[in-house]
């Protein structure tokens, strides 16, 4: 897995909130499935060349690799979101309701909002409130109208 000096650099040089690297659970994981490490242990890699626990700036900086912002982003929201379930809030659980309860309201955003950019489904979190919060919300309703679900 990674060495924490390297997530704790990384997240100081782009003033990203700790809590956001899962350390272990993101980037080695990444590395383990996508980067070197999968390569190094024989298993097919989309990106071999790419230690992402010591260049996890590779996901933003790469030319060769674009979509690694994507793959990175995907990625987290499959491993740590769609499994978050802290405190009686459970992604899964609340994604029925508010699909079950017509896709209205300014809830269930907000939570997700919170857990990708605080750590926390019930903001403000103790690492302050959401970034930008109602363009996160305005942007969310915008794609579901897109998509003809609102």
């Amino acid at each position: 897995m990674c060495a924490d000096r390297f997530h704790l650099h990384f997240a100081h040089s782009i003033n990203l909130p700790i809590h956001l690297l899962v350390a272990h659970s993101n980037f080695g994981k990444l590395n383990y499935f996508l980067g070197k490490r999968a390569a190094d242990e024989g298993r097919d890699s989309r990106y071999p060349d790419i230690d992402f626990c010591e260049q996890p700036d590779a996901i933003c900086a790469s030319q060769e690799y674009k979509e690694l912002k994507w793959i990175a982003g995907m990625f987290y929201w499959v491993e740590s979101l769609q499994s978050y379930n802290v405190g009686g809030w459970d992604y899964v659980t609340e994604l029925q309701k508010f699909v079950d309860n017509g896709m209205t309201g300014n809830s269930f955003i907000d939570s997700v909002s919170g857990i990708v950019n605080r750590g926390c489904h019930n903001p403000p979190c103790a690492t302050g409130d959401v970034d930008g919060k109602a363009d996160r919300s305005s942007n969310f309703f915008k794609v579901l109208t897109e998509f003809d679900l609102a």
